[in-house]
């Protein structure tokens, strides 16, 4: 968790807290986050099921949607 924190203050000191945002509240990140089952997420994370997240994370880049944001978030971590 305190990498995740670690992350979230540098994404914050870069400035990039906004443009991320705009990513998820954008058309392919409100599709994607309406199927993606948040309490098998929940559940992975409180169990520390490694397997299980990557297996949810790789459905989500197979989708188009997931492919089209990960481009854009490469694209916004680059700058």
């Amino acid at each position: 968790m305190q990498d995740l924190e670690k992350l979230a203050q540098e994404l914050r000191n870069k400035g990039k807290t906004e443009e991320l945002r705009a990513l998820a509240d954008s058309a392919d990140g409100r599709r994607l986050g309406a199927r993606i089952d948040g309490a098998a997420v929940e559940k992975a994370l409180r169990s520390g099921d490694s397997e299980a997240l990557r297996q949810i994370l790789q459905g989500v880049l197979r989708s188009d949607e997931g492919q089209r944001l990960a481009e854009n978030l490469r694209r916004v971590m680059q700058k």
